[in-house]
């Protein structure tokens, strides 16, 4: 069997001096980390586990089979990677702090708020001008339900809902996704003025996508899940779900650097809720750190989804804030870069919090040691 390494960041400081210094700022953002886990994996079974700090890092490497030693050191190289911003039309999204997108759905079934807007221009409008007024840096727009069980979007009839959408965030100046995985849709979608392509299937439903993405030089997120035809949550089998999420994402990206698409432009996702169990879900969150190791910006979707309902006596979607809020907050601990979100207000006020603590943790020099 052939032997994976997977450095895993397993403790964190409020700041750098906390730890005299023996903390790295993870993907150069506002969260910092301090021991880690190198876990060498043979196939199925993971064969070792070495627990390192940071100056005992180049050790704990060197002590990796010599096969995975290259490899130890891209990935020690890509947790402290900071990403440089991303130009989204006149927009700057920085990456250095975290980001909301905010979700606009033109669809009859979205699993959420399906039918609210489709058809109902003037409200989505409205709906669209609020979460950027709240604070949403991208409006993440989609036509298609992704949900599982649901039916197949005709590429002609998704095109139709999101165009119009698109043209009028386009004239308000907004920084704008495609959520798509039709290429068809993608074009349109970019000829109308979006801006990044946000593809449930990581680019694999569609064999022309792909090239038209690294065509237009769009940044584009490329999203774990299971199925490879038109259930996206079909044939879900894990060994390891982490482990097996991290290689996926770690192919999907190599796949489409190989493509054309560089690799700045590049932007991973768990796919939670996508072929997962709650068990898996909730394991996935609880290692978000660890794909910082892949050395791409990181996007959690986890608004609203089912597995807050699984943990709130079957809540439903739109009983779900306060759960959506605890699973972006994990995403910020964790270093995630975006946030997509239906609740963006208060979204964005938890996270100025959130980041209100971590700026005053970075001023408190009483955490300093003696020396």
């Amino acid at each position: 069997m052939t032997q994976k390494l997977y450095i895993r960041p397993i403790a964190f400081a409020d700041s750098p001096q906390s730890e005299e210094g023996e903390a790295i700022r993870l993907a150069g953002g506002m969260v910092y980390a301090s021991r880690f886990a190198l876990i060498v994996r043979d196939g199925a079974r993971v064969t070792s586990r070495i627990r390192a700090g940071v100056g005992d890092m180049a050790d704990a490497i060197g002590r990796l089979p010599a096969a995975l030693q290259g490899e130890g050191e891209d990935q020690w190289a890509n947790l402290q990677r900071a990403h440089a911003p991303m130009q989204l039309g006149d927009r700057t999204i920085r990456l250095d702090q975290p980001q909301v997108m905010g979700i606009l759905n033109v669809t009859p079934d979205s699993f959420s708020d399906g039918g609210k807007f489709l058809d109902k221009p003037e409200e989505a409008n409205t709906h669209a001008a609020a979460m950027l007024e709240a604070g949403a840096a991208i409006i993440d727009v989609g036509g298609e339900s992704t949900r599982p069980g649901a039916p197949a979007v005709w590429e002609g009839d998704e095109k139709k809902r999101v165009v119009p959408a698109i043209e009028t965030l386009a004239r308000a100046g907004a920084a704008i996704s495609i959520d798509s995985r039709h290429s068809s849709v993608i074009e349109a979608a970019i000829a109308a003025g979006a801006h990044m392509v946000n593809d449930v299937s990581a680019l694999r439903h569609d064999p022309l996508s792909l090239e038209l993405v690294a065509r237009s030089g769009a940044p584009v997120v490329l999203m774990h899940a299971p199925g490879n035809a038109e259930d996206l949550h079909a044939d879900a089998r894990y060994d390891d779900v982490v482990l097996d999420v991290f290689d996926a994402l770690h192919e999907r990206r190599d796949a489409a650097v190989a493509g054309g698409i560089a690799r700045e432009k590049i932007v991973l996702d768990p796919g939670i809720g996508f072929g997962k169990s709650l068990a898996e879900n909730l394991a996935l969150i609880n290692a978000l750190p660890l794909f910082h190791a892949l050395g791409q910006p990181l996007l959690l979707g986890a608004s609203r989804k089912r597995t807050i309902g699984a943990l709130s006596n079957e809540a439903l979607s739109h009983e779900r804030l306060g759960g959506s809020i605890a699973l972006a907050l994990k995403g910020l601990e964790a270093g995630v870069q975006m946030l997509r979100v239906h609740d963006v207000f208060e979204t964005v006020q938890a996270m100025r919090v959130w980041r209100g603590l971590r700026d005053a943790a970075l001023t408190d020099f009483s955490q300093m040691g003696d020396g």
